[in-house]
């Protein structure tokens, strides 16, 4: 199986979903790292027509859209499995892989996590606090709405790991690293147990903020 190369900035959560599934496959692959401020640049645009990432480059292959690439890594590299082949189940992890997409980081981890991390660590930014209030709201009914999805089940999927865990897990990791967390997480125990049992994962270990940075330096 010839190189995967995933273009992504470190600390991208997407990015870090793409590269943790990559590390749960056994597979080989190489960052090619995108520097902050170069996304709308005619070199990144010629991968990514609107300017996002990641993307991923596997033999001949570009591709684009976190979930697209998921998804073909579980076609491309079927052991292993990581989605669920009860119907049921499979729909279960779908539906939380869209929740992701749409309510968790739409309005809530690109505010939230925008403005108390990427902003200030990366821009020297000051947080928005009016932006963050305002973007509690829909946090709360997310957070609610995972907690209850998560149930007393290991795995977003019920009992084994899915490309929902390793697409979701970095969206609320970032929360951690926001005061934000203690309000969010707290009532709902589970999720904080589910989340610290994949930070655990070696897959996770090997994509945090400071060792995608570390590979990007040495790209």
């Amino acid at each position: 199986m010839s190189e995967f190369i995933v273009h992504s900035i470190p600390g991208s959560p997407f990015g870090r979903a793409v590269m943790a599934t990559l590390e749960e496959k056994g597979a080989r692959y190489r960052l090619m790292p995108v520097m902050p401020g170069t996304l709308k640049s005619p070199q990144h645009l010629a991968l990514h027509p609107f300017g996002r990432i990641p993307v991923l480059e596997h033999d001949g292959f570009r591709l684009y859209e976190a979930q697209a690439i998921l998804r073909y890594l579980d076609r491309v590299l079927p052991e292993p499995a990581l989605t669920p082949t009860d119907p049921k189940r499979a729909a279960q992890m779908d539906q939380v892989l869209n929740v992701c997409d749409w309510y968790l980081f739409q309005g809530c981890c690109s505010v939230i996590g925008f403005q108390r991390v990427v902003g200030p660590k990366l821009m020297g930014l000051k947080p928005d606090e009016a932006a963050i209030e305002a973007a509690m709201p829909r946090a709360r009914a997310v957070f609610a709405e995972l907690s209850r999805l998560l149930g007393e089940q290991p795995f977003f999927a019920r009992d084994a790991l899915s490309l929902a865990d390793l697409h979701i897990m970095p969206q609320l990791d970032f929360f951690t690293l926001t005061p934000e967390w203690a309000e969010l997480g707290t009532p709902y125990p589970n999720l904080v147990d589910w989340l610290t049992r994949m930070q655990a994962r070696p897959s996770f270990a090997a994509t945090t903020w400071e060792r995608v940075a570390d590979m990007a330096k040495a790209a």
